[in-house]
Order: structure tokens, then C-alpha cells, then sequence
């Protein structure tokens, strides 16, 4: 069975099909992305977000609280695949997607082929680290 009648049969596929086929070349990262965060990562309120200037969609959701007692928190995903070349110019075009609606900081979902996934926290300009 091939990749894509395995993503059509899959029950998030209806959500996701507007985008998947208006990006192809991000679909793979948006799918694999959306799943774990919703099925996985059991974030709520994820919603697709199209982000024309990076040829993709985001994810949008409240992240579920963490053990460290940090309240939920409305978060945007960028998704995107390991073998994609990406820069500076790259998040600064998501950020002008975003418009008014931007937030401080978006999350970057590298998607690898055996389906790991890992999130770097990007930041809008030059942000100190927390110590």
C-alpha cells in the first residue's frame, strides 16, 4: 500500500486534505506533524493555519500543561522534513505569514522518515536564553 492511500485511509486525513494537496512538498511534514501533536503530544483547539510565504500550512493548538506546572499555552508549528534546507529568512517569512496574529515564538517540527519527530523553540529576532 502506498504512503498516500495510507494518509487517505487515516481518520485525520479529511482535516488535512485542502493543504496536503495545495502544499506536496511539505505534505509529508504536515501530516506527520499533525498526528503526533494531536495523537501524541494530546494538544486541543489544533487547527491548520496557512502560511503562503513558506509554502506550507502551521499548526496552531493549546499545548497541554507541562509537569513543571506551566499553564497551557496557544502555540504555532511549523512543520517541516530533515532533508529540507532552511535559514533565517525561512522563519522570518512564517513570522510575516503570521501577520498581527505572530507570536513571540514559533515551534519547528523536524520529521524524519522512520516518523521521529523533534520541536526547537524559535524565537523572533535576537531572544536571550533562559538560564
Amino acid at each position: 500500500m502506498s504512503t498516500v492511500t495510507n494518509m487517505q485511509t487515516h481518520p485525520s486525513y479529511p482535516e488535512l486534505t485542502r493543504y496536503l494537496s495545495k502544499y506536496p512538498s511539505s505534505a509529508g511534514a504536515l501530516f506527520q506533524t499533525f498526528n503526533d501533536i494531536t495523537f501524541a503530544q494530546k494538544w486541543t483547539n489544533v487547527e491548520l493555519v496557512d502560511l503562503p510565504n513558506c509554502q506550507r500550512a502551521g499548526i496552531k493548538g493549546l499545548r497541554p500543561s507541562s509537569d513543571d506546572g506551566e499553564l497551557p499555552s496557544t502555540c504555532i508549528v511549523l512543520p517541516c522534513s530533515l532533508a529540507e534546507s532552511i535559514s533565517t529568512s525561512y522563519f522570518s517569512a512564517a513570522f510575516t505569514s503570521l501577520g498581527e496574529s505572530a507570536p513571540k515564538q514559533i515551534y519547528l517540527a523536524i520529521c524524519a522518515e522512520d516518523s521521529s519527530t523533534v520541536y526547537y523553540k524559535i524565537g523572533k529576532g535576537i531572544v536571550k536564553p533562559s538560564i
